[in-house]
């Protein structure tokens, strides 16, 4: 069983995944209405993704032992300026879920939990993936600039990204 307080921040966190999930669906329709269904696939495959992650914390909870309690998903925003706009959005984002994940292994390492400290392992590492690719589509975004084809290219390109399950643990 995992402690109470690890308990409660596990599940501050599924809370938080969830909202990211929220987040990278708005982007999506937010793209799909200006066109850009290339780009919206690639905030789609986001939310699934993030819903994945919330399930892995969620069964791993239930797997403990332990009680997953589900709280309201706050607001998101509905509207960015650009897609570099809606990107740099994202990057500061995982970030923040990078310095939440980094302090859950934390506590869980205060409290001695191994078991957990090892499953997070696996979101420290998610979490540098997605902040690198994050920061590459920043990067093409800011070469390709003003250029219109530019971005009809990458939206093209970011068309054929495809969603991958993730092997969530069933408790």
């Amino acid at each position: 069983m995992v402690s109470k307080e690890l308990e409660k921040a596990i599940n501050k966190q599924i809370n938080a995944e969830f909202w990211s999930a929220y987040l990278y669906l708005s982007m999506s329709a937010h793209f799909a209405n200006k066109g850009l269904p290339g780009i919206a696939n690639w905030f789609n495959v986001q939310f699934r993704e993030e819903q994945d992650h919330a399930l892995k914390l969620m069964n791993y909870l239930i797997s403990k032992g332990n009680r997953v309690e589900l709280t309201p998903i706050e607001k998101v925003e509905t509207e960015w300026n650009s897609v570099l706009h809606a990107f740099e959005a994202t990057l500061k984002h995982e970030q923040v879920v990078t310095s939440q994940i980094n302090n859950l292994v934390s506590l869980s390492r205060k409290e001695n939990d191994y078991a957990t400290e090892n499953m997070l392992q696996w979101f420290v590492n998610e979490q540098v993936e997605e902040e690198e690719t994050v920061q590459g589509m920043i990067d093409s975004l800011r070469l390709i600039g003003d250029n219109g084809f530019g971005l009809y290219t990458l939206d093209k390109e970011l068309a054929q990204r495809s969603y991958v399950p993730l092997a969530v643990e069933q408790a």
